[in-house]
């Protein structure tokens, strides 16, 4: 006997998510596929070496403008 447990309960957040996936059956592949629109891009890694290669060193007070 589990004194801690409740095999029969579920919370208000987990029946709202069980509705709505019996409601929208789709809803998992259209979270992956904006999931895919905004972050699962593929890197060129060439590119990004290349664009950390040609990284100018940043002077330690921008404002300067020269040697005075």
């Amino acid at each position: 006997m589990h004194l801690f447990r409740y095999p029969d309960y579920q919370s208000e957040v987990t029946q709202f998510i069980n509705q709505l996936k019996t409601q929208k059956p789709d809803l998992e592949a259209r979270q992956r596929q904006g999931r895919e629109l905004l972050w699962d891009k593929a890197v060129d890694r060439q590119a990004q070496a290349d664009y950390q290669a040609a990284r100018v060193a940043q002077k330690p007070y921008v404002y300067q403008t020269g040697n005075k």
